[in-house]
């Protein structure tokens, strides 16, 4: 393909065709009149040998090819526009622009705060938005690179993507203030017997894979996509939790659990912005990334495994 031989604007009338599914709204989205948006569904039509989409009733419907189209369409004007967008100098001071960020509720927490703190006092224009991490982030991981800012995730999930590091953090273990079971330590076979409220995909850690090496397989009794909600869950109850240390802390008090540290050598967490080498030059996004590793060098937390020992709980 021949990518000097396309018009880059049959993209763009792409994307409104699928995703409104009308020639008429799909022109004044765009702003072509409805012979010329016409007759650009019939030069898509020629190019992919499809009609993309197909008269039902009194509606259009996506062929089969449309519907592979439309998210392929989105993903590319998407890029074409952080493309067209890229900046040779950025003056943080006086520019505006939006940096969207992939994120667990923990990085955000953790470190995404202190970022917003910081862009707030030297950004003033520049807004941040940080949306979830989807759980097919290992297949979808180009596609979310290219299309973002990058994405917060500790290495051992996805790789072949630059990084930039930001904190270290190690894995701890929730449980009950009155947990009727664990004494001051929580024990190998606590872990095995004990059920588990665990965050989405968690196999995906190398964290939750060190414990199948170990012989341990977590008995799952709830699961949930957020790291900020597992002290309730484990609160009153026989569960136990995995989660880092740096978000325990900051959690230490919202209900009556206790931080307890793992009765093995756990393997560390080392939390990195993700990115596309599409963004490599982009003047924006290299401030975005300089001032990303700033904050991750300052996010700290005093050492939890000096309380542990005593047993001191969560919640006061």
């Amino acid at each position: 393909m021949n990518l000097a031989s396309l018009d880059l604007n049959l993209v763009v009338a792409l994307r409104a065709l699928l995703e409104e599914r009308n020639v008429t709204r799909a022109g004044r989205r765009v702003g072509l009149s409805q012979p010329a948006m016409s007759a650009a569904l019939a030069r898509l039509r020629r190019h992919f040998d499809d009609d993309l989409l197909s008269r039902v009733g009194g509606h259009y419907e996506l062929t089969a090819l449309g519907q592979v189209l439309l998210d392929r369409t989105s993903t590319a004007c998407d890029l074409l526009e952080r493309l067209f967008t890229s900046q040779a100098d950025f003056d943080p001071a006086v520019e505006e622009r939006e940096f969207t960020i992939v994120s667990s509720d923990y990085a955000v927490a953790v470190f995404g705060a202190e970022l917003a703190r910081t862009v707030h006092r030297e950004a003033p224009g520049i807004r941040l938005r940080f949306v979830r991490t989807p759980t097919g982030i290992v297949e979808q991981a180009g596609t979310l690179l290219s299309t973002t800012e990058g994405v917060l995730m500790p290495h051992g999930i996805i790789s072949g993507f630059p990084a930039t590091e930001l904190y270290r953090d190690q894995w701890v273990f929730l449980v009950a203030d009155d947990h009727p079971d664990v004494g001051e330590r929580l024990t190998r076979d606590d872990v095995a017997r004990l059920p588990w409220v665990t965050y989405q995909r968690t196999y995906d850690a190398p964290a939750v894979r060190q414990l199948g090496m170990l012989g341990i397989e977590p008995r799952v009794e709830v699961s949930v996509d957020s790291f900020t909600v597992l002290p309730f869950l484990v609160a009153g109850t026989r569960r136990i939790a995995l989660v880092q240390a740096l978000l325990a802390e900051r959690l230490r008090g919202v209900a009556p659990v206790r931080i307890m540290e793992a009765p093995y050598e756990s393997v560390p967490l080392q939390e990195a912005l993700w990115w596309h080498p599409v963004h490599t030059h982009d003047a924006a996004h290299m401030w975005l990334r300089e001032t990303a590793a700033r904050v991750g060098a300052s996010v700290t937390g005093h050492d939890v495994r000096a309380t542990q020992g005593a047993g001191h709980p969560a919640g006061g």
